[in-house]
């Protein structure tokens, strides 16, 4: 019973470092990927097409490269940073690419119809966009968003090839050191948790922006 409560507290531990990445990709890759879809469906054509790369880059290539490339590559161009902070960058270059299509897309979804009315009504593009088209393009891009959310909570597991102490690498050290199943099991219950919480979360979030039905 003791080893079982040990090995619990060790890999709640480790998922202290999962919530921690999540919460910091989370926060800083949605309000990127809302400033990047809104130059990309701009009449900027420079914009467009920077914007346009990045999402293709990061898009393009796998996740786990692109954080071998921060955390290992740029040390050799004189850049060293922790792993936490090399994982949370690559997480949000890729995540932000991810999302900065999802609400572009949400974005050009509303009707132009509604982008005339409000122009013959004397509304800038910028009130036109935060009254009338990003509410509804939220709501549109919430069930989008929360899939990628969940997949994030998963994805946080890659952080184990760069030595970080998350959720799945405590539970693999006690698998190694007490020949026994039981972590896989309690990681599994905790990642269930918590990509719960996400969903919990969106469908909240949902309930509130559904007056723009």
């Amino acid at each position: 019973m003791d080893n079982l409560q040990s090995s619990v507290l060790f890999i709640l531990k480790g998922s202290i470092v999962t919530i921690k990445l999540f919460s910091v990709i989370f926060l800083c890759s949605i309000p990127v990927a809302v400033i990047l879809s809104l130059m990309k469906v701009s009449n900027n054509k420079i914009l467009k097409g920077i914007i346009g790369v990045y999402t293709w880059v990061f898009r393009g290539t796998p996740l786990l490269l692109q954080l071998f490339f921060v955390y290992f590559g740029l040390p050799v161009a004189g850049v060293k940073l922790s792993r936490f902070t090399a994982a949370s960058i690559a997480f949000i270059l890729n995540y932000s690419a991810y999302f900065t299509e999802i609400f572009r897309a949400g974005i050009q979804s509303i009707d132009k119809g509604q982008y005339e009315a409000a122009r013959a009504l004397g509304m800038s593009y910028s009130q036109i966009m935060r009254r009338i088209i990003i509410p509804q393009a939220v709501k549109r891009v919430i069930p989008a968003t929360c899939n990628e959310s969940v997949s994030l909570v998963k994805d946080t597991a890659l952080v184990a090839t760069i030595g970080m102490e998350e959720l799945l690498r405590a539970a693999k050290q006690i698998l190694s050191r007490d020949f026994t199943i039981t972590p896989f099991f309690i990681a599994a219950f905790i990642y269930l948790i918590l990509t719960s919480i996400v969903v919990i979360f969106f469908k909240n979030v949902e309930k509130k922006y559904s007056v723009f039905e």
